[in-house]
């Protein structure tokens, strides 16, 4: 009996021992971190990157700068590229032209300067009847002349263009004489190509830098185009009118009259050597003789439009 109740008494003993540790708390150690750094997910489950912002480029800077249209997720972005403006356009494909830019972006209707000069100048395009004459008046006053050849004129009158070119400066008056101004930039330039290889082909010349627009139809695209081309265009002072023959109420005594009326420093006469379609009258040829004796008792000196550039050796 006493043996039992002492072992009772020691199971009694043992459960307040183990109840006393159960409810004693044990130290956990805690770490102080900093709470992760919230993510957000493309629909790919890529990180997507920080928002960039870009700030464009001024207008004025130069054509290198680009500005940023759209920033997109992946390491692209989208760009534009400035344009040359038309002038910045000229001025660098004519660098190797050797044209001043004082004579781009014009289609000249003076020589510059101040000096008492002018220059007659001839356009060969519908035919040859004048040609013969007009080379035996300059001649024969010892007159210099610039003459402009459409590329037509060359091929159907090459004996004409070659003895043309042989004795003054030529320019390129365009292959079929078409108003340029109705045409593509690239019918533009066949135009003004062709007309220059017909001419070369024909006479051995280079006409450039001379040109004269068909119609003296010209804008700021054409223009800019020409001298690309490494050309000045050349227009007039005074047109003689001498191709509108009689049914324009023209004579000789006329074309005389008009240019006397227009004389000015740096005066450029148009006059043609052709006759006209109607009534083969040569007004402008019948007309030079006068014509040259008039500017001279004016007191001015007769010269080409190398005055104002050299032609291409």
């Amino acid at each position: 009996m006493s043996s039992r109740l002492e072992s009772l008494l020691y199971a009694a003993a043992l459960v307040m021992v183990i109840g006393a540790g159960c409810a004693t708390p044990r130290a956990t150690p805690t770490v102080a971190s900093a709470p992760a750094p919230p993510m957000t997910w493309s629909t790919s489950s890529r990180a997507s990157p920080p928002a960039l912002t870009l700030t464009p480029v001024p207008t004025s800077a130069p054509s290198s700068s680009r500005s940023v249209s759209s920033v997109r997720s992946s390491p692209s972005t989208a760009r534009t590229t400035a344009v040359p403006s038309a002038t910045h356009a000229t001025t660098s494909t004519t660098e190797g032209c050797g044209i001043a830019p004082s004579l781009l972006g014009k289609d000249l209707t003076l020589l510059p300067g101040s000096a008492k000069v002018v220059a007659l100048t001839f356009d060969a395009g519908a035919n040859a009847n004048g040609v013969a004459p007009i080379l035996a008046t300059l001649a024969a006053r010892q007159a210099p002349g610039t003459f402009f050849l459409t590329g037509a004129f060359v091929n159907a009158f090459p004996a004409a263009s070659r003895t043309i070119a042989a004795s003054y400066p030529i320019g390129n008056h365009t292959q079929d004489h078409k108003d340029l101004t109705q045409l593509t930039t690239a019918e533009v330039l066949a135009e003004i190509r062709t007309g220059a290889a017909s001419i070369q082909k024909v006479t051995g010349v280079d006409p450039r830098p001379y040109f004269r627009f068909p119609y003296g139809a010209v804008n700021a695209s054409t223009i800019g185009v020409v001298n690309a081309e490494c050309y000045v265009p050349f227009r007039w002072t005074v047109d003689t009118l001498g191709w509108e023959g009689t049914a324009g109420k023209i004579s000789a005594d006329v074309v005389v009259q008009r240019v006397v009326g227009a004389l000015r420093p740096g005066a450029i006469v148009l006059m043609h050597v052709g006759s006209n379609p109607d009534d083969g009258t040569t007004f402008d040829a019948d007309a030079l003789p006068r014509v040259i004796d008039a500017i001279r008792a004016q007191g001015y000196t007769l010269v080409t439009l190398e005055r104002v550039l050299p032609a291409t050796p």
